[in-house]
């Protein structure tokens, strides 16, 4: 055989390698197809469109290493428990999911988490942040800082701050999320030794606070423990500016987005809340997400579209962890998940599927959150 032939054989052969190991690893992928019941119509979609946002980013990104092939299935619940029920079972029995990631809100939690832990379908929620998520059932997990680790945190801080004695309470009362808000605020509050002046309560969708503030003004308290959905906190907070209530606004969950200085404006400025994100943090990891996401959507990511970012990514390490799609591997894997390192930083799920981190304490000033010392 000539010189010229024989380099010829050795480069077929070599070319014959490479087709052979590309296709061994494209079939290596595990696909999986994954649901999403995000609020993406109606009050609170821009919790949704958020959440979305950080889904379709990771999977995009984590698509393109090849590990594995996620599809996601999204629908929209509008924030209403029947229409959330409904995708869950859609998802679970006729797109046959391997896993459900969402809803948005606690209160549609109550209804879908039992539907999927009943069907054995892994479940992570990205924004549910009440009392007793995840002790719905074994399938029931959640990456969002739940109020009870949060809350704890922003009242401390704020109190020490600013030595706050009395304070008034604010609350939606017609809501599972806000409700259990309010109660973790009424515990820390209570265990603090501080005097509560007045608790009032509004109702989702409400306009007009007038009547609820003009009694918190009476009181003259140190401070507001407001538990509220973004809409209706922001309002609240600019009413209570102009009706020259100035002192310092602690708020639930539910503050933790743009929208509230979107909304309210300069009336934002003095809210302090605690949250596992926060993007202007001088890490490499944020500043990439931070980047990445302004560059795909326009705009820069909030708490939610971090905690979903972050969750598809573990859902993606349990999946190679369970060598393929099966809904009870996959249940396992991510209970084993241990110091995950995402861009809310180190991150782990406790005996109960719940959150292992430590929050970061906001505070709106100039327009923006910065970091509350």
């Amino acid at each position: 055989m000539n010189k010229r032939i024989h380099s010829g054989f050795v480069v077929f052969f070599l070319f014959l390698t490479l087709i052979v190991s590309a296709t061994l690893c494209h079939a290596a992928a595990i696909p999986a197809k994954i649901g999403v019941i995000s609020i993406i119509t109606g009050p609170g979609a821009g919790y949704g469109e958020a959440i979305t946002n950080g889904f379709k980013l990771a999977r995009d990104e984590i698509n393109a290493k090849g590990d594995v092939k996620l599809e996601l299935i999204f629908e929209d619940s509008s924030g209403k428990q029947e229409q959330a029920l409904a995708a869950a079972q859609k998802l679970i029995n006729s797109q046959q999911v391997v896993a459900i990631l969402g809803p948005t809100l606690s209160t549609e939690m109550k209804v879908v988490g039992p539907e999927a832990n009943a069907s054995g379908v892994p479940i992570m929620g990205t924004s549910t942040t009440a009392v007793g998520i995840t002790q719905i059932g074994k399938y029931v997990f959640r990456n969002s800082l739940p109020e009870a680790l949060a809350i704890p945190a922003s009242v401390k801080k704020a109190v020490a701050k600013y030595n706050i004695k009395q304070i008034a309470m604010l609350y939606g009362n017609d809501d599972v999320f806000t409700k259990s808000g309010f109660d973790t605020m009424k515990k820390v509050a209570t265990d603090l030794g501080l005097k509560i002046t007045t608790i009032e309560e509004f109702q989702k969708g409400q306009a007009d606070y007038k009547a609820q503030l003009t009694k918190i003004k009476a009181t003259k308290p140190d401070a507001i423990f407001c538990s509220a959905l973004y809409e209706e906190g922001a309002v609240i907070l600019s009413q209570a500016r102009k009706m020259g209530i100035n002192v310092p606004f602690v708020g639930g969950n539910g503050f933790n987005s743009p929208k509230v200085i979107e909304i309210a404006k300069e009336a934002a400025d003095g809210l302090i809340v605690a949250t596992p994100w926060f993007g202007d943090k001088p890490d490499a990891k944020v500043k990439t997400f931070v980047q990445k996401f302004e560059k795909a959507f326009g705009k820069k990511p909030d708490q939610f579209a971090a905690q979903a970012y972050d969750a598809l990514y573990i859902m993606s390490e349990a999946l190679k962890k369970a060598g393929k799609a099966d809904r009870d591997k996959l249940r396992d894997a991510l209970a084993g998940v241990k110091n995950f390192n995402g861009v809310l930083g180190k991150f782990s799920f406790d005996a109960e599927r719940d959150v292992v981190m430590d929050p970061n304490v906001l505070v709106i000033k100039g327009g923006k959150f910065q970091l509350f010392n």
